[in-house]
């Protein structure tokens, strides 16, 4: 049976490596992650209760319990869409590079250079705002346990919070310079941490919860409260933030495709799993939050712990109780921002693999020791850091951080998917295909993409002042300007040399015949190496 196993765990190694030589790169990282580890990556990033309670404060408002609930179901579906649509790419060419190789090659000619270098900025700054909001996330929750303990007295400056939130992201990129291996077997505990908390809540909350604190059911399914001053209908599609936010980033399973073991199924089977569980698990927190939350919205919204979940959570469990339950809450959070580190130094290796980020020879290092890409987990740790000091310009400016990383990454989702139908080439599908139903569902994803987009580039509320602005249109639309003047500089811009993604091996025979990547290389002559992976299931 060893015998057996071992040669089933080889042959997968050999297709593996296989499959990725024929997209023109040689196998550098250590294949760690197993289905299971794979699969954790991307779930431990969704988070879903402390990625809940990061972005409460945009259903509450928002339309309350019925944003909460139905706002969740309906954008749950989309996702889905998305999720779906995006694993048929991955499983026809899991590489670290992901969004920007799959839109270099399944693009026309004459715009295949200058679209993968737009969405390789976009899935850059998208990454790292998701690692800076996860991030902040969990500072702010750090801080709502010191209000907790100190029975409400003490709240926190945005220096103060900003001054855990370095901290926390330092911590991380220490813990994402580490072995592979050790990474690896660290999404296990993230996946079981997960689950048990969310479990925990949805049977907890509603014993613990007094008879005070309890909503009927129409209350809870049917009550529709907008603060927001947008009108209901706009309001409610504003309150998809938070799931968008949550059952999110989930392109870091692709991003450690190269360190997947049997990535052509691995990799696409974690984002549909993660999406879905997320999706029902995250459902069952809000209607267990709509039921026990009390019919105070503005005490939940104002009240001196400075987080809304939190508050919830206070007047059904007490001091104690929630200091209990919160410290599981920030640990859950703590390892989300961990993971979204490595899935973001992993885009932005692949990335300065072909040259496109500044100082791309420097980031372009694999570390002798920990084989682990040191120096692009600290260029993500720094912007990051950056980024967090938004919130000296006000809540609305940091705040903007979350709609920032949906924004960005829909950029980079939408794209490759587009361009699968309308550019030039011939794409084969890998071991994971939706069949008759792929056209219609990256439809439905690349519109939904584009609608909500455009809606999150608006502010919390009509009519904003300078503080209140949504900033997501000035860092996003700033960075990528930049990345577009650099790209059309004269004599040394992108245009003069970027011609997407580099190889670093010469392309077995029978995978490709081609000498560079700037033909379609997610196609039928790749078909042998998915067949061999398939048979090593």
């Amino acid at each position: 049976m060893d015998t057996e196993r071992q040669t089933r765990k080889s042959a997968i190694e050999v297709a593996d490596e296989q499959l990725l030589a024929s997209l023109g790169y040689k196998q550098e990282f250590q294949r760690a992650f197993t289905g299971l580890e794979t699969f954790g990556i991307a779930f431990s990033i969704i988070g879903l209760l402390p990625s809940i309670a990061s972005v409460l404060f945009y259903s509450i408002p928002n339309g309350g319990p019925s944003a909460m609930v139905w706002g969740w179901l309906v954008a749950s579906i989309f996702i889905l869409f998305v999720g779906m649509s995006m694993a048929e790419l991955a499983s026809a060419a899991p590489t670290s590079g992901g969004l920007y190789f799959w839109t270099h090659s399944l693009s026309s000619p004459r715009w295949r250079n200058l679209l993968a270098w737009i969405v390789g900025y976009a899935n850059t700054i998208g990454s790292v705002a998701s690692v800076a909001s996860i991030d902040w996330g969990c500072a702010v929750q750090i801080t709502a346990a010191a209000s907790i303990g100190s029975g409400q007295t003490f709240s926190a400056t945005n220096a103060q919070t900003f001054g855990v939130y370095t901290a926390v992201v330092l911590s991380h990129a220490v813990i994402c310079c580490l072995g592979t291996r050790l990474l690896a077997r660290l999404q296990t505990v993230y996946v079981v941490l997960n689950v048990l908390l969310c479990l925990a809540v949805i049977i907890a909350l509603p014993a613990a919860t007094p008879k005070e604190f309890r909503n009927t059911a129409s209350y809870a399914l049917g009550n529709f409260t907008n603060t927001s001053g947008w009108p209901n209908g706009f309001a409610f599609i504003l309150s998809f933030l938070a799931p968008l936010w949550t059952i999110c980033s989930f392109d870091s399973s692709v991003h450690i495709s190269e360190e997947a073991s049997n990535a052509a199924t691995a990799v696409p089977w974690a984002i549909v799993y993660a999406i879905g569980i997320a999706g029902v698990l995250g459902w069952a927190i809000n209607i267990a939050l709509a039921f026990c939350m009390g019919t105070d919205l503005d005490g939940i919204m104002d009240s001196p712990i400075g987080q809304p979940m939190a508050e919830i959570f206070f007047n059904s469990f007490g001091q104690k109780g929630t200091l209990a339950l919160w410290s599981i809450v920030v640990l859950v959070q703590y390892m989300m921002g961990s993971s979204m580190v490595l899935a973001a130094s992993r885009q932005s290796f692949a990335f300065s693999r072909d040259g496109a980020l500044p100082f791309s020879k420097w980031l372009y290092r694999m570390n002798s020791y920990t084989k682990t890409p040191v120096n692009t987990v600290w260029f993500v740790a720094v912007f990051s850091i950056l980024l967090g000091l938004l919130a000296f310009a006000g809540d609305s400016a940091i705040n903007a951080i979350f709609s920032m990383s949906i924004v960005a990454l829909y950029i980079a989702y939408a794209i490759p998917i587009a361009a699968r139908y309308l550019g030039d080439n011939d794409f084969a599908p890998g071991p994971f295909s939706l069949g008759v139903f792929s056209a219609p569902v990256a439809l439905i994803s690349v519109l939904w993409m584009l609608f909500m987009g455009v809606v999150f580039l608006f502010p919390g509320s009509p009519g904003p002042d300078v503080a209140e602005m949504n900033y997501t249109i000035v860092v996003l639309g700033g960075v990528m300007f930049l990345s577009l003047v650099w790209y059309y500089f004269p004599k040394y811009g992108g245009v003069n040399w970027f011609e997407g993604p580099i190889p670093t091996v010469e392309k077995q025979a029978h995978a490709s015949g081609r000498s560079s990547t700037s033909d379609s290389t997610m196609t039928k002559e790749k078909a042998d190496v998915t067949v061999v992976q398939s048979e090593a299931l």
